[in-house]
């Protein structure tokens, strides 16, 4: 996917209220540092009464600038309340939006926000009409953009800051993007399908904001919102960390997949096991693995459970009485429908039996017995039952097509009952295997090397333990930063091809004259920061061979 950068100069001319940077500006006054809103793409043709100065555009697909007039006007259109054909307009342009953060902000801005967008992805268009636009880069701001679905756009409008910490990588935070969206569909099926049912957008528009503002609340630390920053350089969002183990527990592991999928009988189910935050085994596609995995290690893996999962969001306490009404009548939804809130903080819990239970999805009238989890299957389109296992440190999560248990919840619980008594030695032997050969949190550490390996093919990375990374100099860690943001320019020239993107390494000095390097090679990527690497960049090079031939299997050698 190209990827397009603009610069321009907004000139003031007049009506500031109606200025997009004036709006931002207010929004991150009042609500931390960014702004997230998802919205149709419009096609209208609209007036702008501040037309930007375009400097300069950049495609990631060539290597050249295109020089474009100085003045070029985007045409968006604000209301004019005494006109009742600009009322009507402003009613359409708000049933585009479908979410908005921060809610409370006045519906004029939000409209002028959402139609400096719309303005720019259509201008973005003329010059790259077969690849969306990703990021654009103003004075203020950083505007990034995913097109989720067709027409369907995720944008994230984070200011800009003096302060260091405030320094990101433009794919880190369109990773964000990206999950929120894959997670939203597994639980809650494609945004467009939820439109087509019902097309007031009413009920998709509640499922959007509860199912949001519960993932932002992960980034929350005390009142102020974190976004990954350069001090996440060597983590990748949207990979599984797999679990190595030795021959005797992989055999072990294999018998217990086989034993799992016998209790379930020729139904079409699948299996992920985790050992820690760690994945061991799965049956399902990378993608369905992926967004399983992350929904796992955030609520459902024994040190999320010890930690009580606790909450501390206060957003309603920022908002207004619309937003306060809105949050209070979330679990009834509109109209009868329930708004199941599936990353919500603390709801599960491991019951006697060792399933994991929640009420988020409601109970059976009557019993007051939760009711069985469900999500979409992202390739097959399949709506399964998510039942989840535990012992210990072992957790076992399977999924079985809703359509196969024809007495519903009575079939599955006949089921948990059946793998306890046929499956449940073998899950302790699983667990003390694994447990014995575990080397702890720092496992995956290896001496004097700070690193992170990513296999983009089949969606896994592994990286220095969090407690090593965190003993890096800011120096280091801006620079690795820097040196992912050139590979993530040369990987969008590709357009996500492999076969179309070449090897390559960088090396970087860092002024702390530690050495920096990322090589990558078909699909793999190794970034490493070497702070004790004072020598020679041969010696620096020599560090990286011996890496790759030890733990990568020569992946990334250059012989």
């Amino acid at each position: 996917m190209s990827r397009i950068w603009i610069s321009y100069e907004w000139k003031f001319i007049s009506m500031l209220p109606f200025f997009p940077e004036y709006w931002m500006v207010q929004a991150f006054d009042h609500f931390g540092s960014f702004v997230v809103y998802i919205a149709y793409r419009a096609t209208y043709q609209h007036t702008y009464h501040h037309p930007p100065a375009f400097k300069s555009i950049r495609f990631s697909g060539s290597h050249g600038h295109s020089s474009l007039p100085e003045w070029i006007t985007i045409r968006i259109a604000h209301n004019v309340v005494n006109d009742t054909e600009a009322i009507v307009w402003v009613c359409e342009e708000l049933e585009k939006i479908l979410f908005f953060f921060p809610a409370d902000l006045p519906f004029p801005a939000q409209l002028s926000v959402i139609g400096l967008s719309e303005g720019l992805i259509t201008f973005t268009r003329i010059f790259s009409p077969e690849a969306a636009c990703e990021v654009i880069e103003a004075e203020l701001h950083s505007h990034v953009f995913f097109e989720a679905e067709p027409d369907i756009w995720m944008v994230m409008v984070v200011a800009k800051s003096k302060e260091t910490e405030a320094i990101w990588r433009i794919e880190a935070l369109r990773s964000v993007l990206k999950e929120i969206h894959s997670l939203f569909i597994m639980f809650h099926g494609s945004i467009r399908v939820l439109l087509d049912k019902e097309p007031g957008g009413g009920l998709t528009r509640s499922h959007l904001f509860t199912f949001i503002m519960d993932y932002l609340n992960d980034f929350l630390v005390g009142n102020k919102f974190v976004l990954p920053n350069f001090r996440d350089s060597l983590k990748q969002r949207g990979t599984v960390q797999m679990l190595t183990v030795g021959r005797e527990a992989a055999i072990e592991v294999q018998s217990l997949v086989g034993a799992l999928d016998s209790c379930m009988g020729n139904t079409s189910s699948y299996s992920l096991i985790l050992f820690q935050d760690l994945l061991v085994s799965t049956t399902l596609t990378p993608d369905d693995t992926t967004n399983l995995f992350s929904y796992a290690t955030s609520r459902l893996t024994p040190r999320v459970l010890s930690s009580g999962g606790s909450s501390t969001w206060s957003y309603l306490r920022k908002g207004n009485a619309e937003v306060a009404s809105r949050s209070a009548n979330i679990g009834s939804g509109l109209d009868g429908f329930r708004i199941v809130r599936p990353l919500q903080h603390g709801k599960w819990s491991k019951g006697k039996d060792g399933f994991l239970v929640t009420d988020i999805w409601g109970v059976e009238v009557g019993n007051l017995v939760p009711t069985t989890p469900t999500l979409w299957l992202q390739q097959t389109e399949h709506k399964m039952y998510l039942c989840a296992y535990q012992h210990k440190s072992l957790t076992i999560i399977l999924l079985i097509p809703v359509t196969s248990m024809l007495n519903g919840e009575e079939g599955i619980s006949m089921l948990k009952q059946q793998l306890v008594e046929n499956v449940s030695g073998k899950i302790v032997k699983v667990e003390e295997k694994l447990a014995k050969g575990w080397g702890g949190e720092n496992a995956y550490h290896v001496k004097g090397y700070r690193y992170l390996l990513v296999d983009g093919d089949r969606n896994i990375s592994r990286a220095s333990p969090p407690g090593k990374v965190t003993t890096l100099t800011k120096e280091s860690l801006l620079a690795i930063n820097k040196v992912r943001e050139d590979v993530d320019l040369e990987k969008s020239r590709g357009n996500g091809n492999h076969n179309d993107e070449k090897d390559l390494e960088i090396c970087m000095r860092a002024k702390n004259n530690a050495w920096v390097i990322a090589r990558s090679t078909r699909g793999k990527e190794l970034y490493i920061v070497l702070e004790k690497a004072n020598e020679t960049l041969l010696y620096a090079s020599e560090a990286i061979e011996k890496f790759s031939d030890r733990y990568c299997n020569g992946a990334f050698s250059l012989d």
